[in-house]
């Protein structure tokens, strides 16, 4: 969790059942996600993130992942959010300052905004904006037993 106790804790650890929502503003259309989010340690003191599901969009319907990096960042209640290849994406933090985060993607602006809801429980919310892309996906996650 990166609320009340420091992300250093890397309590997030663990598998997350996760449940989004997917829509396109542009055209109206829906869709969602469903599957499993693992949080592993790495060598180096972060995690690593690996989402695996269900895609559902009215034009495909199947397999979806995608994988990050996630390191302690130079504050306690948060951590700096990498891609697999290791660009910069974004920072992650639930605490009242920190919790909403931005991201370019030319020629579109990434929005981003975590809420914990509790040790076992917390979503985000990305707000895409753009000449290509108008989307709001919503996330949440339950940590599983």
């Amino acid at each position: 969790m990166l609320g009340p106790s420091p992300a250093r804790n890397l309590s997030i650890q663990g598998s997350w059942a996760v449940e989004r929502q997917l829509l396109d503003r542009s055209t109206g259309t829906h869709g969602t996600f469903a599957g499993v989010v693992r949080f592993s340690p790495t060598d180096d003191g972060g995690l690593a993130f690996r989402e695996e599901g269900t895609m559902r969009w009215p034009t495909f319907t199947g397999p979806a992942s995608r994988e990050y990096v996630l390191k302690p960042a130079d504050r306690p209640d948060a951590l700096d959010v990498f891609f697999a290849d290791g660009r910069p994406f974004h920072r992650m933090s639930f605490t009242p300052e920190a919790s909403q985060d931005r991201h370019w993607c030319d020629p579109d602006t990434y929005r981003v905004a975590y809420n914990y809801e509790g040790p076992d429980t917390f979503s985000y919310t990305w707000d895409v904006t753009g000449p290509r892309k108008d989307l709001l996906l919503t996330s949440a996650l339950k940590r599983q037993v």
